[in-house]
């Protein structure tokens, strides 16, 4: 399904994770969920129109699942310039278990492949937002997803994410604004490519949320 997503993204060291997930479930008022994806990148042979699709098999449940992701262009011009989260279409859906066959079928070859371990919480008042804490691993040898070890070794990766449409990403760029807000005492988030390292009063902050924990945003 072709949709639009509103999405900024920041680092934050693993020792400040546990902050990070107290105060993610005070805001959002939910339980954790898992994330365990394998992640592989395909990309089109030369006699075909440059292209790259992303394979998910999402690992968390027992019976696993497979989904394909694709992401096109980003919003631009003068007025996304502005805005302080990235707009981008996306295709996403599910798909069978045969997929990576499929599309080798059609020509595709893997790029690379890697797993992401971690956690998410979902926040739901006015626009529906996921916040994606993981560790990414790299994969030694293909498809050894056991044998995955931490690309940045201390360093976590997180994403704020919201799907929107041409008519209401303005509503939604604001809300991940606002939500991102409460998160500024632990990480920097910007749209995606954009280097802001990690928060130097991050410690102070991290120590005072796991002694005293967070309520739940009203």
């Amino acid at each position: 399904m072709m949709m639009m997503e509103c999405i900024v993204q920041g680092v934050i060291e693993a020792a400040h994770v546990e902050a990070l997930e107290v105060l993610l479930q005070g805001l959002c008022g939910s339980q954790r969920e898992a994330v365990k994806v394998h992640e592989l990148c395909l990309k089109s042979s030369p006699n075909l129109d440059a292209s790259e699709v992303h394979l998910l098999c999402n690992l968390s449940q027992e019976e696993h699942t497979w989904t394909v992701r694709h992401v096109g262009g980003e919003m631009r011009g003068a007025g996304a310039e502005q805005l302080p989260a990235l707009v981008r279409s996306v295709l996403e859906t599910s798909v069978s278990k045969n997929v990576l066959r499929f599309f080798y079928a059609l020509g595709f070859k893997l790029d690379y492949e890697l797993l992401r371990v971690g956690f998410l919480f979902r926040f739901h008042k006015g626009v529906p937002i996921t916040a994606t804490v993981t560790s990414i691993c790299k994969i030694p040898k293909l498809h050894a997803v056991d044998e995955a070890v931490p690309a940045t070794p201390g360093i976590h990766l997180v994403e704020i994410t919201a799907p929107a449409s041409t008519d209401n990403y303005n509503e939604v760029v604001a809300a991940i604004a606002s939500f991102a807000e409460y998160l500024a005492p632990l990480l920097h988030l910007s749209k995606p490519g954009v280097v802001t390292g990690v928060v130097p009063t991050a410690s102070s902050a991290a120590a005072s949320l796991t002694s005293r924990g967070v309520t739940k945003l009203a």
